[in-house]
C-alpha cells in the first residue's frame, strides 16, 4: 500500500506541475500549481488513446512540460548528499539527467489513470513565503474516494519558484532516494552510479 501511496505522489508531480506558465513575479508556489495543475492532464485526455499505446510519447510530453519546472539540478545535490560534495557541475548534470530519465520512464504511464484536475486540492499556504524552501500542502482524491496528503517542496531561483522534492504522507522523496543512492557514490563514485542509472542497473525502492 505505501508504494502505491508513493507513486501516486510521483504521478501528481507530474500532474500539478505542467507547464512553467507562470514567472516568478506573477505567482507564488501555490498559484504556480493552481494555474498549471490541468494543464498536462488537459493534453493527456485529448490523446488519451494514442498516449496508452505509445508511452514514448506521454514521456517526451513530461520532459518537455515538466522539467522546467523542477529544479532537477538541486534535487540532485540533495539526492547524492554528503557523497556529492566534490561533484563537478557536469557530474551533476549528468546524474540529474539520469535520474530524471528513470523516474520519467517509471512513473509517466501512472498519469494516465487521472481523469481530472478535481483530484487535486491545494490547500493554503501556511505562514510566509520562504525563499529557500516554502512547503505547499496538497490533498490528493484517489479513485476510491481515499484522501492522501501530498505535498510539494519549493525554492525561489533566478528563473522563479522551482520544485525540489515531493513529500507523501510524510516521506520526502529526495530522502528515499538519497538512503539508497548516497552510499553507492560512497562506494563506487558518482560516475559509476549514473552509468548504472542510465543502463537501468540500478534499482531503487520507492520507500
Amino acid at each position: 500500500m505505501r508504494q502505491q501511496v508513493a507513486r501516486a505522489g510521483l504521478f501528481i508531480v507530474l500532474l500539478s506541475l505542467g507547464l512553467p506558465a507562470l514567472s516568478a513575479a506573477q505567482a507564488n508556489p501555490e498559484e504556480v500549481i493552481r494555474e498549471v495543475a490541468g494543464t498536462l492532464l488537459t493534453k493527456i485526455e485529448d490523446n488519451k488513446e494514442e498516449y496508452r499505446s505509445n508511452p514514448a510519447l506521454l514521456e517526451d510530453l513530461v520532459r518537455s512540460d515538466l522539467l522546467p519546472a523542477m529544479d532537477v539540478k538541486y534535487s540532485a545535490r540533495l539526492i547524492l548528499g554528503r557523497a556529492g560534495r566534490d561533484a563537478t557541475d557536469a557530474q551533476v548534470t549528468a546524474f540529474s539527467d539520469a535520474m530524471s530519465n528513470v523516474l520519467i520512464e517509471r512513473y509517466a504511464s501512472g498519469m494516465l489513470e487521472y481523469r481530472s484536475r478535481e483530484q487535486l486540492e491545494v490547500m493554503p499556504l501556511r505562514g510566509e513565503l520562504n525563499d529557500r524552501a516554502t512547503r505547499v500542502r496538497t490533498r490528493v482524491r484517489t479513485l476510491n474516494g481515499a484522501q492522501i496528503p501530498v505535498d510539494y517542496m519549493f525554492r525561489k531561483t533566478d528563473s522563479g519558484w522551482k520544485a525540489f522534492d515531493v513529500i507523501v504522507e510524510g516521506i520526502s522523496y529526495v530522502t528515499t532516494y538519497r538512503n539508497q543512492i548516497m552510499p553507492q557514490v560512497e562506494q563506487s563514485g558518482i560516475d559509476a552510479v549514473t552509468q548504472r542509472l542510465a543502463r537501468g542497473d540500478l534499482e531503487l525502492k520507492d520507500e
